[in-house]
């Protein structure tokens, strides 16, 4: 899995966006030339984002660039572009509205064609998508990360408001946390659309973040620093997080194992799993 807590989104028609985007502190850069970008002006995005790509111009660690949907006319031009003329700057295509494995095996063809060897994220962002999630997360071995994106599943689910409250999105978040898990990629949560709620946008990156994901999209520089702080662990949980691998070393050193005891509650393996799960996550 990659060291991402945050995900910026910037659109591709923008150079000036493009020219300031390394420097805004998110741990990966999502180039988007999907909803972001107007019809009449994909190719000219296009050929910009190949352009500033290849002549290294981003200045940012992690690089995405998310493709028009496999049923545009943009699809297959976006891919080959992108392998032919930047392929070494990008580490993957995220893939908008995957519904099934045969929408990541039909990109995963694509960049066996080229010879490319990008990694792929698939946007679930349908009902159709949420309900085949798990064969969409063990589709390929390209695949690093599931995205659960809002805006669009309201749509596809005739919910009218894609900021209703956190607990509505509950069984979309599981099913999206369950399928990555199993299949050992990422499991990212998709944007924050109210811009200048930061309060709520903290509120909802923690939650997702408890739940058990790894990172979150933004869609607004302000957002990135609330992003990266909800998603690193504080010094007490990373503190705490020590404390149990220190108790639980010393039983098994003095011979004690299965459980041990700190602060009055009873740790075991599971324990340890957890707190090294947190140190890890400390260290990325």
């Amino acid at each position: 899995m990659n060291a991402r807590r945050s995900c910026l989104s910037v659109p591709g028609s923008s150079e000036k966006m493009l020219a300031k985007v390394g420097g805004l502190g998110a741990d990966e850069i999502v180039i988007d030339l999907e909803d972001s970008v107007a019809a009449g002006a994909k190719e000219e995005a296009r050929d910009l984002v190949c352009r500033v790509l290849s002549e290294g111009r981003l200045g940012a660690g992690l690089v995405a660039v998310r493709v028009n949907a496999l049923d545009s006319p943009w699809h297959r031009d976006d891919v080959a572009a992108l392998v032919d003329r930047s392929g070494s700057t990008v580490d993957s295509l995220v893939v908008p509205k995957v519904e099934g494995a045969r929408d990541i095996l039909e990109v995963e063809r694509l960049l066996d064609g080229h010879d490319a060897a990008m990694g792929l994220q698939a946007l679930v962002e349908t009902a159709a998508g949420l309900l085949r999630v798990g064969e969409i997360a063990a589709a390929s071995p390209r695949l690093d990360s599931l995205i659960l994106g809002y805006a669009d599943l309201a749509a596809s689910l005739r919910r009218a408001n894609p900021e209703a409250a956190g607990e509505r999105w509950l069984y979309a978040q599981e099913a999206l946390l369950v399928a990555a898990r199993a299949a050992g990629v990422d499991a990212i949560d998709g944007p924050y659309l109210a811009i200048a709620d930061e309060p709520g946008l903290r509120n909802w990156a923690r939650h997702v973040r408890d739940l058990g994901y790894d990172a979150k999209w933004a869609i607004h520089p302000r957002q990135v620093p609330v992003i990266n702080d909800a998603f690193t662990p504080g010094d007490d949980e990373l503190e705490h997080a020590r404390a149990i691998l220190a108790v639980l070393a010393q039983a098994e050193s003095d011979g004690e194992r299965g459980a041990a005891s700190l602060d009055g509650k009873m740790i075991d393996e599971a324990s340890r799993k957890q707190a090294e799960q947190v140190v890890a996550r400390a260290a990325r």
